[in-house]
């Protein structure tokens, strides 16, 4: 029998996330403080929209892009949030989650052999979504010295006649960075430069904790070369409602609803009626998680103080970024450990591209009882391992 799979796919790694998701999920008493998934439900007057749209029999496909009704609140509150103006009808996509719109913008935009920049660490997708666009992914190591920010040399080094798109992950998963206006401003001039397009995940837009979130889409002479992704997951705590969106220039938007169509159809109906909801009305339902998370932020930033682990101070997303270097074990061997010894699960930072080495990401979406247990038990490893290696 000939090989049924193809070549591309079974070059791509599965997840380095869900490894250990799958061992404390047979665990007892293990505590997980790997997943990027908010603890809170999602608010009870979204809930029930959904319910009140099931009740009233909407259970039918959407036009592919997307309600008009959710467009128009999309608009708006891109307007509203970040200064951002969309025509809802030609310049928008409602996707299933932002991984759809990352997905279909990097098939819609490139070419065999298109070179693309991806900052790393960072999320797992992209780079499996540009070899699967049958791109070429071309890693930037951010590094901690930048608090984790692009610079524009950094940016200039990568470039190749080859390059066509930049992916610009911030506020960042893993590290918790954010890149201000002024370090947009001189990406911004280099992506100009030499004709890049941007590709710009702002899914974490409103869990930003220095200040408001600024898109590079706002920059002069950047809306017409971005892609804005984000979505609800993040900010409105409905992960599991799949549901995101993708702005940008009409030419582009019109490309991947092509691919959107044939692939998806629609984003899930029932999601798109309690997505108005949270549009319209939810404003306070994120400041009051957004101002939770900040709090555990300082918390998980004193704890890793007392443990003396160097950790730069995240300023968006609900990640902290602990360096291990000192302790003589790679990011895998001690999250590995401790995940047997003291059942508790990290991720190692090389699951975000092999600059992660040397790190862990730990996330603070959990209640504070839950960080203190977790992190007591981290602090006991920490201790121990210093001892033996002393």
């Amino acid at each position: 029998m000939r090989n049924p799979l193809s070549k591309t796919i079974t070059t791509i790694e599965p997840s380095g996330i869900r490894k250990f998701f799958d061992i404390v999920s047979e665990m007892d008493d293990a505590i997980s403080l790997g997943v990027g998934e908010p603890d809170f439900d999602t608010p009870w007057h979204i809930r029930d929209e959904g319910i009140y749209s099931l009740e009233k029999g909407r259970t039918f496909y959407t036009s592919n892009a997307g309600l008009k009704e959710l467009k128009i609140e999309i608009s708006k509150y891109l307007d509203r949030r970040f200064g951002l103006s969309y025509d809802y009808n030609k310049e928008m996509l409602v996707t299933v989650g932002g991984s759809e719109a990352i997905d279909i913008a990097m098939r819609a935009m490139l070419d065999p052999q298109d070179e693309v920049l991806i900052p790393q660490p960072s999320y797992v997708s992209y780079v499996p979504c540009c070899v699967l666009a049958n791109g070429t992914p071309v890693p930037i190591e951010l590094k901690a010295e930048n608090e984790f920010r692009l610079t524009a040399e950094e940016l200039e080094a990568a470039i190749t006649p080859k390059t066509k798109l930049l992916v610009m992950p911030f506020p960042n998963n893993p590290t918790g960075a954010v890149m201000e206006k002024k370090d947009l401003e001189a990406v911004a001039e280099v992506v100009k430069k030499h004709d890049l397009f941007v590709l710009s995940d702002e899914i974490y837009a409103e869990l930003s904790y220095l200040d408001n979130h600024v898109s590079i889409a706002s920059i002069p002479g950047m809306r017409e070369r971005t892609i804005v992704i984000n979505g609800f997951s993040k900010s409105h705590a409905m992960t599991g409602w799949r549901l995101g969106y993708a702005c940008g220039p009409e030419v582009i938007i019109k490309q991947m609803l092509k691919i959107h169509q044939f692939a998806i159809m629609c984003a899930p109906t029932t999601s798109q009626y309690a997505a108005v909801e949270a549009l319209r009305n939810g404003d306070e339902d994120v400041a009051m998680m957004r101002e939770e998370y900040n709090g555990r932020r300082r918390y998980v930033l004193e704890r890793f103080k007392e443990m003396g682990l160097s950790c730069f101070e995240p300023f968006g997303a609900f990640y902290a970024f602990p360096c291990i270097k000192d302790l003589g074990m790679t990011s895998d061997e001690f999250a590995t450990k401790l995940l047997q010894t003291k059942k508790v699960a990290v991720v190692p930072g090389t699951a975000f591209g092999a600059c992660g080495e040397g790190f862990l990401r730990i996330s603070y979406a959990y209640s504070l009882d839950d960080l203190r247990i977790a992190l007591d038990r981290v602090a006991e490893f920490v201790t121990e391992i210093r001892e033996i290696k002393n």
